[in-house]
């Protein structure tokens, strides 16, 4: 399985999404921010969004490093995903 390419991208709604490079599909991750929030973020919205976008992939690696990956890849192979976030 060849490495996925991430990126963040801001929707024609306004909301922040993290998708393939590759691949028009549903974003993995939507964010959406109300109006008195991005009023708060004073034009920090991106930032933010990608700072949420970070902390939700280091959670989700450290949640993976719980599992025991030894007593799966029996079965699965390599089940650890490989990703690079841009």
């Amino acid at each position: 399985m060849s490495p996925s390419f991430f990126e963040i991208v801001e929707l024609p709604n306004g909301d922040y999404a993290l998708r393939r490079v590759d691949d028009d599909a549903a974003p993995l991750v939507r964010i959406s921010f109300s109006q008195e929030a991005k009023e708060m973020m004073a034009d920090q919205d991106m930032s933010i969004a990608k700072a949420m976008i970070a902390a939700g992939i280091e959670a989700t690696g450290t949640v993976s490093q719980a599992v025991d990956w030894d007593e799966e890849e029996d079965e699965f192979g390599d089940a650890q995903p490989h990703y690079t976030l841009h």
